[in-house]
């Protein structure tokens, strides 16, 4: 067979699995079982060896992580191609059924075609090529649960692959960079705060605790820790804006506008530039919560209560200038530019476990997440020229 036809069956096949893998609706949050099966079974036949890991809370979200073992090992590190099987939502206004793949021109349309299964199917259509190589390193599959809601499916992962000392290798997140190599994004911390008082009639504001009116508080004092997170920004920072934000997602509390609110939620997020920018965030904002509020609020009712709770606190992904991660993709693609991303990945966790890392992938973070999202059809053949770059690099002579 000709290196064309070669290339084009490559490119179906990776369209099928890609049509394959957007039709298990994996949601965050929900069941990927099907799914993580579905992509264990096709490595398993290529005499690949497996595991998978999961909260014991909920065995219904799996990571799965495989391995085509070289039969001729020479010291070079083995290669991790890593992708997230969750999708965000789908709202309303979808022109094709989102959970259907459709080829429209030159684009291929479904919810997580970009973002990011279009990576994972490629590299599915590329792993019986790897099986059959006289490969010199191992490639490692790596597909996680719940990266899109505070990467809770990772963390996991990672502490497993400690245990088995996996800590030395090149990991290649696919997230869609238009196949660009991405060294550094900020991390994610996600919060919630309760807050609990005492009911009571609006009449007697005094005899009540309102929920409503500390949590009011709160988000003051994170609008003040806002500005003063501005002003710790480094002078050579490689971010856009330079400094560590913070938002306020939302504040939820009360029931009627004459009773004094029990219950208040706010949902709040920051993403630090630096690990010590979040630390100062926290600490004072913690402060502020356990010396000043709640003594407050126990004054008039000693059962109030202020309780934060940790939605999911994502490793920021930090710039390594000798990234051997960053140097193997821009030889096998001849794009020696970096650049760093305000969306955040897992990068930073495998990083932060000495496995050099770089984010490159198929599609654009523009179609990531919106109403008839779709990938261009290039882009999956990039993906593979980059996936047959690893192969010619990592074959005995």
């Amino acid at each position: 067979m000709s290196t064309e036809n070669n290339a084009n069956q490559l490119f179906n096949n990776s369209i099928k699995i890609l049509t394959d893998l957007i039709a298990f609706k994996t949601v965050s949050g929900e069941d990927n079982t099907s799914l993580i099966n579905y992509c264990d079974e096709i490595l398993k036949k290529l005499g690949a060896t497996s595991f998978k890991t999961f909260d014991n809370e909920n065995p219904k979200q799996q990571n799965l992580f495989a391995t085509i073992k070289t039969k001729k090992p020479n010291g070079k590190k083995p290669i991790i191609l890593s992708g997230h099987t969750d999708v965000v939502p789908v709202s309303k206004g979808w022109n094709t059924d989102p959970f259907k793949a459709i080829v429209i021109g030159d684009k291929l349309f479904g919810r997580g075609s970009c973002d990011m299964k279009g990576f994972i199917a490629c590299a599915l259509a590329y792993a019986p090529i790897y099986s059959k190589a006289n490969l010199d390193r191992d490639i490692h599959f790596s597909f996680t649960f719940d990266e899109e809601t505070a990467c809770i499916g990772a963390p996991i992962l990672i502490k497993e692959l400690k245990k088995r000392k996996i800590k030395n290798g090149i990991c290649i997140i696919g997230e869609p960079t238009n196949m660009k190599i991405i060294d550094a994004h900020k991390g994610c911390y996600e919060y919630t705060t309760y807050f609990e008082g005492l009911a009571g009639h609006s009449s007697a504001p005094h005899k009540g605790v309102s929920a409503v009116e500390y949590a009011a508080r709160y988000v003051n004092k994170l609008i003040e820790l806002r500005e003063k997170l501005k002003k710790r920004a480094s002078k050579d920072s490689i971010f856009d804006p330079p400094y560590s934000t913070l938002q306020i997602g939302g504040i939820f509390g009360g029931i009627a506008h004459n009773v004094i609110a029990d219950k208040c939620q706010v949902n709040w997020e920051t993403r630090p530039v630096v690990k010590e920018d979040g630390i100062f965030l926290n600490s004072e904002l913690d402060k502020y919560a356990n010396e000043v509020l709640l003594p407050e609020m126990k004054r008039v009712f000693p059962n109030s209560s202020i309780k934060k709770r940790i939605i999911g606190e994502v490793t920021g992904f930090d710039r390594d200038e000798k990234s051997e991660a960053c140097e193997l993709v821009s030889s096998l693609t001849g794009d020696n530019s970096r650049e760093v991303v305000s969306f955040g990945t897992e990068a930073g966790l495998f990083q932060e476990i000495g496995i050099s890392t770089v984010v490159c992938g198929p599609g654009s973070i523009e179609q990531a997440h919106k109403i008839d999202e779709y990938i261009v059809l290039d882009e999956l053949k990039k993906c593979l020229n980059l996936l047959e770059g690893i192969k010619n690099n990592s074959v005995v002579n």
